[in-house]
Parts: structure tokens; sequence; C-alpha cells
């Protein structure tokens, strides 16, 4: 699965025609990308639901059901800075090749696995973690590749066709998981996953063998000194010597930290307290990606008018205001409602964080500091799903959610008050 958001370009002009989000499809290798990366997008949220909702049945533990997110996001931060200075250091095609052929393989193992009837907590997790280290050693190399493969002009089109597909996934992946979980259980949905990954291993074949070129230039030579110490030290001297870039980490873990709340305790809201079934959990799930896809319509009209930390802001207090809400909701519509506004609201604040995070480097740092911007994103989203776990654990999973839901609260006034104080950053 591929969260895209290709890095803007800061050298182009300020003042530039405006771009058809259709336009980049007619690079034929970005085309091809974007439509074998709408295949695996599908089959990586038909899994995210999957695991999520099998870990909920077999286990009775909050905190297990709380450590799926976890177990995906954890990689990241364990090996988000050695993965930036690989994707700076290796030739991108051939990296993107091995990792997703690698993640491939785990899905296969988690179909195996479910199909065997020995699915344990453990093992579920254990294979989660090794779908997530996959996707820690892709992501700094796919956003920073995917520039290469349009025009300098058609980059923001080209992010606006790639939150589309990934936020469509969303929406689409866990409604067909939670209509097929029970006809056919987990296991045909990880083996879904597994074949998902085929055309982007085409794809990859393809650009490998016409020697990795993006942008009709040969792919860069890998960093001279190859992997090495001095380029981790490069990466996080850079993103650390910036107080504008330290302040978007923050934001970042302490954002995420509280939001994903919501997609750690939604299993078990669903299970013990809606007391209903895993179609409901996909329902819900759906809903937070239908939000997200009409963020992608509403987003650009939302930019043109409000500043990115006052609408940083905003899609903060909404989705802290919704997780207030919810554990008093009992009707089903307005359950829907809101995770959707919820959805709206986590697209805003991804795209907006992302959006900073890639305008803050030159190309040549990109990846490493890349890296960092989802070393923080992971440590809120890992820490954060082992804090609200325990705290459902000790709570119960309302009064976690609406608690989580105050947190982000307050930092919607913290970030309003960094506005008013005038702050030159990105954010």
């Amino acid at each position: 699965m591929h969260n895209t958001t290709p890095p803007a370009t800061p050298s182009a002009p300020p003042a530039r025609r405006k771009v058809p989000m259709l336009q980049p499809l007619r690079h034929r290798r970005y085309r091809l990308l974007w439509l074998s990366n709408l295949l695996s997008n599908l089959g990586t949220w038909t899994q995210t639901f999957a695991a999520a909702w099998l870990v909920a049945s077999i286990s009775h533990s909050t905190q297990a059901t709380a450590l799926v997110p976890a177990a995906s996001y954890a990689p990241m931060l364990m090996f988000g800075l050695l993965a930036g200075v690989v994707a700076d250091a290796v030739p991108r095609a051939k990296l993107l090749f091995a990792v997703n052929a690698f993640m491939a393989l785990a899905a296969a193992g988690m179909a195996a696995l479910a199909a065997s009837g020995a699915a344990s907590p453990a093992a579920v997790l254990a294979l989660v973690f090794m779908m997530g280290s996959g996707s820690a050693f892709m992501w700094p190399a796919w956003q920073a590749a995917m520039s290469g493969l349009v025009q300098p002009d058609e980059v923001e089109a080209a992010a606006s066709l790639n939150n589309l597909s990934f936020n469509f996934a969303a929406a689409a992946g866990p409604a067909l998981g939670g209509a097929l979980f029970v006809m056919v259980g987990a296991a045909p949905l990880f083996l879904f996953n597994a074949l998902s990954f085929t055309g982007l291993l085409l794809v990859y074949l393809d650009w490998m063998r016409s020697g990795g070129k993006e942008d009709g230039q040969a792919q860069r030579p890998a960093a001279a000194g190859g992997i090495t110490l001095q380029g981790l030290r490069t990466g996080l001297q850079a993103a650390w010597g910036s107080a504008s870039f330290r302040r978007l980490l923050r934001h970042t873990v302490c954002i995420f930290g509280a939001a994903i709340a919501y997609t750690a305790l939604l299993p078990l809201f669903v299970r013990d307290v809606l007391l209903r079934e895993g179609g409901a959990f996909g329902s819900l799930m759906a809903c937070v990606g239908g939000g997200a896809v009409l963020a992608a319509f509403v987003l650009p009209e939302l930019r043109a008018r409000f500043e990115r930390r006052h609408l940083l802001a905003g899609a903060v207090a909404i989705f802290g205001a919704m997780l207030l809400i919810l554990p008093l909701v009992r009707a089903w519509a307005v359950l829907m409602a809101l995770s959707a506004l919820g959805g709206v609201a986590w697209s805003t604040m991804v795209t907006s964080l992302n959006s900073a995070a890639q305008l803050s480097f030159p190309s040549a740092l990109r990846a490493r500091t890349l890296s960092v911007y989802l070393m923080a994103m992971a440590l809120g989203q890992t820490g954060g799903s082992l804090l609200w776990g325990a705290a459902a654990e000790l709570a119960g999973v309302p009064r976690a959610m609406a608690l989580a839901g105050a947190c982000l609260l307050l930092y919607a006034l913290v970030l309003l008050r960094g506005a008013a104080g005038g702050r030159q950053c990105n954010l």
C-alpha cells in the first residue's frame, strides 16, 4: 500500500497554470503505477480490516486488539531513518521491487496462517509487523521517486490523484472485507492482498529493465559512500537543525498520538459497546475512507481560503469533537455520518502535515528528512495505540475515546495560539 503524496518542487514558479487532476496519467509509467497502486491499496485496506477484526474475534484482550496498529507502525519508528538513507543510496526501482515482493510474501503467510485455523493474536501481530517493516522501507523511496515521473507543474495534480487512490481504497477495502469476512473468513482476504501486489511488481520489473529512468533521465547513481553512518547523521542533523521542522515533528507526534485512538479502539467499540459484528466495523471504516475521498474535492477550495495552520487546527478540532461525541451515540446513521466527518478531518491532517514536511528540504535530502517525519508519525501512532489500549483496559473504551478527543481539542487551541503568535513556518 502506498499512501503517496509526491513532493512539491520548491524551484517551481510560484504562479503557474492550474493542471487538471487527470493530466499526470498521460505519463505511461505513472499511469501504470497509479492503476497498480490502486489495486494494491485495495488489498491492503481489505487486510487492515481483516487483521484487526481477526484479532478482536480470537482474543478478549483489549490491549491485543489495540496492538494491531502499533505493530503496523512500529517498524517505521525502528527503521525509518535507515530506510531514508537506503532510498537515497539504492536505485529506487530495485528497492521498491524488493520491498513489495517481501510484503506480498508476508501477506501470503498471513493467508496460510488463517487458513490453517491456528491463527493466534501473537502470530497475526508478528506478520502485521513484517508487513509494516516492508512499508517502512517503501514509503521514503516511493515518495521521493514519484515526482520524477511527472513534470514539475503536474506534481500537485499527481498528489491529488494518489490521495484519491488511497482514500478510495480506504472506503472500498473495509466495506468489501466486512461483507466477505463472515462468508469466507480472513484467509481469502489476506490472499487477495498478496495477489494485489502483482501489478506493482510487474511495473517495477519493467522499470528496472529500462535502467530505472525517472522523467526521461537515468536513475542517479547510488550516493557516494553508499549506506553509511554519515548518511544517517546527515539526515538527522538536517531535520533537527531546523526549528520549523522540529515544530512540525512535535505537531505530528501529538496529533497522531491522540487521533490513532479511533483506529485502535474502533474494533472494540463495535464489539463491546455497539455489540455488532465485523460488517459494522467494516462499514464504519468505509465511512472514514469515504470522508477522505470527499476531502480530495473540498480541500483545494479550503486551502485557497485558509492558511495551512488554521486548516490543520480546524481538522484537529473536528476529529477531536468526533471522538468525544461518538461514544454517546447509538443511532447507526449518526455513527456513519460522524465517521465520514472524521475521514474528512483525518485526510486534512495528513495532507497538511505531509505537504509541510515535503516542502521543508531540497531533493538531495528529501528522502532522509521525510523518513524523520515518518518516524515522528510512527512514534505518535505506535505510542498512541499502546496508550489508548491501556486506557481502555482501565477505564473502558468510551472513556478512552472521549479522553483522546479532549486531547485533540486542547491541541487545536495550541495550534491556533501559534498562528496568533505570527510564527513564520510551513505550519
